[in-house]
């Protein structure tokens, strides 16, 4: 059974139906003696980072979700602004984030000339940077759907497991022993997602 946050921004729906195909059991909930019963968590978001952290503070998710993540290291798989949640803080706002991995959520910048656009939006490749249970079996040209206009960037190379390219390199997975983070979206994502999820469940 996984446990998906619902603090009224996330695309929980889109999760619960992946985690069917690939015959794992859901539940969304906001209910802190749920969340503390969960054996793995997916802190999903779709979103402003203030904004989100706000209703996390104000709804009394963050001490159960410290605890959950930190003392009983449970694993933590945060999804897209759920990613960004898991970093220090982020440029888009001036809330702290949860602080779980050493990293900073900052804004695309890209020069006039190089008719790059922001959002990153679409399909694409990600290369393994450091090896993780989240990425076993992972193909050569394993791609993810992506829609986002800030980015995570680790303080230590060794907390990066995905890296993608647009405009330049960017972290598009992270990982910081039983917390994870991915910048795109596995539901959104086919087979390539449902074998990220695959791994997920089976941690």
């Amino acid at each position: 059974m996984i446990t998906i946050i619902d603090y009224g921004m996330g695309n929980t729906g889109s999760i619960v139906n992946m985690l069917k195909k690939i015959g794992v059991k859901a539940r969304i909930t906001s209910d802190i003696e749920e969340i503390a019963t969960a054996q793995k968590i997916i802190l999903p978001g779709v979103g402003h980072f203030d904004r989100a952290m706000e209703r996390i503070d104000k709804s009394g998710l963050k001490e159960i979700l410290d605890h959950k993540a930190l003392t009983e290291k449970v694993p933590v798989l945060g999804i897209c602004l759920g990613m960004q949640l898991l970093t220090m803080s982020s440029e888009e706002g001036e809330c702290n984030g949860l602080g779980w991995i050493p990293a900073k959520t900052i804004r695309f910048r890209f020069s006039k000339e190089s008719n790059l656009k922001i959002p990153h939006m679409g399909w694409n490749l990600v290369h393994q940077s450091t090896p993780s249970s989240l990425t076993k079996d992972f193909e050569p040209e394993h791609r993810f759907y992506f829609v986002h206009s800030y980015h995570v960037q680790v303080e230590d190379e060794k907390y990066s497991i995905l890296k993608t390219e647009h405009g330049y390199l960017f972290d598009s997975a992270i990982q910081n022993d039983n917390i994870f983070g991915v910048q795109f979206h596995p539901e959104k994502s086919h087979r390539f997602g449902m074998r990220l999820l695959e791994n997920f469940a089976k941690l």
